[in-house]
């Protein structure tokens, strides 16, 4: 346990019936989290977007990547700019919006969600993709925060468009749920679909909100991970410094530590 975790911890006895299905085995959930230990190589993590909500830490392997896609549109597009400013062309989309708040020449703006199915609101990302760079077989980028639907969103997504995705930044939500059981077997098959493909760089936990405790092990509520596909991978090894120095809380609120669980032993 990382000093003064106690202080951010809430313990799921007083949450009341918190789980309602069955728990998922805690060895279950052990092996899952493995998969997830983020490793560091010799290209360093860089910060792209605000010093707060909104910016990310990436590899420093952006050149070339043609765009990102960006689907959820919050009131800042700290990211997406950065990302233009990188020379890639921006495509986001949200059906809640009428337009991104920050205009740029390189933005491009879909009123739709991103999803499993594609009609007047909601789009799957395969389809978005076509649609924006039609015939083009070019690296991209995928930042993707949409409220809980990530899940349904990565496992519709097409096993070539993934490969085509050098790095992925996505901001997790529920992840307290891991202990349902039929939630927890949705969830690990998306995590599992992208690190087919991937391997996880980086996670911070964002501190909107406290860590769950169940079974002794701390499972915060929302995370943001980047991953970076295997092909751009050379020598990794298990990532030793939380938080990394280009970290920075999401809220005012006091900064939330990555527990234990999700880090390599050693």
């Amino acid at each position: 346990m990382r000093p003064h975790i106690k202080s951010y911890v809430i313990d799921v006895r007083a949450l009341g019936n918190a789980y309602s299905t069955k728990l998922t085995p805690k060895g279950d959930l052990l092996k899952f989290l493995q998969r997830l230990y983020p490793v560091e190589t010799d290209t360093p993590l860089i910060r792209v977007g605000p010093a707060g909500d909104g910016g990310y830490l990436v590899p420093d392997d952006l050149q070339d990547i043609e765009a990102c896609f960006s689907p959820g549109v919050n009131e800042v597009s700290g990211f997406e700019k950065a990302c233009a400013e990188h020379g890639m062309q921006v495509f986001l989309a949200d059906h809640s919006v009428d337009a991104p708040a920050t205009a740029h020449p390189r933005f491009h703006f879909t009123k739709k969600f991103v999803g499993v199915t594609t009609n007047d609101v909601f789009m799957t990302v395969d389809d978005w993709v076509e649609a924006s760079l039609p015939g083009s077989t070019s690296d991209l980028l995928l930042q993707i925060d949409i409220e809980g639907f990530e899940y349904e969103t990565f496992l519709a997504m097409s096993d070539r468009l993934m490969r085509r995705f050098r790095v992925i930044v996505a901001e997790f939500h529920h992840l307290d749920q891991f202990w349902s059981r039929p939630f927890f077997g949705v969830a690990a098959r998306a995590f599992e679909k992208i690190t087919q493909t991937h391997r996880c760089v980086h996670i911070h936990p964002n501190n909107c909100c406290r860590l769950v405790r169940c079974q002794g092990l701390y499972i915060p509520r929302v995370c943001e991970f980047t991953f970076w596909r295997n092909d751009r991978i050379h020598a990794p090894r298990f990532a030793r410094r939380f938080p990394h120095p280009l970290d920075a809380d999401n809220t005012a609120n006091a900064p939330l530590p990555l527990p234990a669980c999700w880090v390599a032993p050693g």
